[in-house]
């Protein structure tokens, strides 16, 4: 009976050692709940931005966007990517260049069974895309991004 208590104390003790509790929770300036950010965004916006999703490619209406303006993040309006940073990728998902420093963040991702670099909105950790070293000059990148995460803001003129 010693030796099953034993044996149980030991389980109870080694059970709980799994990496999700050590995993650290990034905090944001904007944080929401779960049920706030579902009644704030439509269930495509959601499924992308917070759960990481994906939209279908050639499906976003910014794909043809040609204005001068500012891409914003859907969830939070931080702005992210100015117009003159977008290029046809032909991946059939509005892509970039460049970012706009301190508005976008960083993080790996292993989803796929490789390492990918996925990017996320500084202000609420909306997921956006990801970024691929296949992009034109000057920076090489290929910030490739759900449409249903950005909304279009065109300059005033």
């Amino acid at each position: 009976m010693k030796k099953l208590l034993l044996l149980g104390l030991l389980v109870s003790l080694y059970a709980c050692k799994g990496t999700a509790q050590n995993e650290k929770k990034e905090q944001f300036p904007v944080s929401k709940t779960e049920a706030e950010w579902k009644a704030e965004l439509t269930d495509a916006e959601f499924q992308v931005l917070r759960k990481e999703g994906t939209e279908r490619a050639f499906t976003s209406d910014l794909l043809n966007v040609k204005e001068e303006g500012t891409y914003v993040c859907a969830a939070c309006q931080n702005p992210v990517f100015k117009s003159k940073t977008k290029f046809d990728s032909g991946t059939g998902w509005p892509s970039f260049y460049d970012y706009i420093e301190g508005n976008v963040a960083f993080s790996s991702d292993n989803k796929l069974g490789y390492t990918r670099t996925e990017e996320h909105c500084a202000n609420c950790g909306g997921h956006l895309g990801h970024v691929f070293n296949d992009g034109p000059k000057p920076t090489g990148k290929r910030h490739c991004i759900n449409g249903v995460a950005l909304n279009f803001v065109p300059t005033k003129g």
